[in-house]
């Protein structure tokens, strides 16, 4: 079981806590279905072609259909030629994948628990940076020690968010936002109690 590493208000470990049985035994494949997913939904999804039917031009037929000894054509905007339409080439597509509610809790609780057993969830009463300095902010992910970290807050405060704006490798997100694909893509991560208390 995966256990949670809680820090005392100066960012130090005090004592770890566990997350709990419904977090332990769920199936991998999971995860691999909500990232997938995920991935899928934020494509930009904008290649787009135009076909013989849409490139502008080609309105009277070039040459008569026999007697040339050539091939026979009906316009100049066949794919054929030079600043023809597009065979086959990319349009607007519906790149989602469904995926079912239960399976996106399976896949956070997944995540949440493999990060717990690597000593990478960092849990703290309150991320609070008063100053809004960034200087502060990375004193503050000097302590964990990890290449990078997703800091994870039940509501945004503007100047916390503002100290960890700039920072390389890091970022914030309110609870609402929180999913297994940013669990799993980040080193670390420092989260608020009451995020916690609210998923186990």
């Amino acid at each position: 079981m995966g256990k949670l590493v809680v820090l005392n208000d100066s960012y130090e470990n005090s004592s770890q806590m566990e997350l709990g049985e419904k977090f332990e035994g769920i199936n991998a494949h999971n995860l691999h279905l909500y990232v997938k997913s995920y991935l899928a939904g934020v494509r930009a999804n904008t290649a787009r072609v135009k076909n013989r039917s849409e490139v502008r031009g080609g309105g009277k037929k070039p040459k008569a259909q026999k007697g040339s000894g050539g091939a026979r054509y009906g316009s100049k905007r066949s794919p054929l030629f030079v600043g023809g339409g597009q065979i086959f080439g990319p349009t607007k597509r519906n790149y989602n994948q469904k995926i079912n509610k239960k399976q996106k809790e399976l896949a956070l609780r997944y995540a949440l628990n493999a990060q717990a057993e690597r000593n990478a969830v960092f849990v703290v009463d309150s991320v609070k940076v008063e100053s809004g300095k960034t200087k502060d902010a990375i004193a503050i992910l000097a302590k964990l020690d990890k290449r990078d970290t997703l800091v994870v807050v039940e509501n945004f405060d503007e100047k916390t968010y503002l100290a960890f704006r700039n920072i390389k490798n890091c970022y914030v997100i309110e609870k609402s936002e929180l999913n297994a694909y940013l669990v799993a893509a980040y080193h670390s991560i420092l989260i608020e109690k009451a995020v916690i208390d609210s998923l186990v």
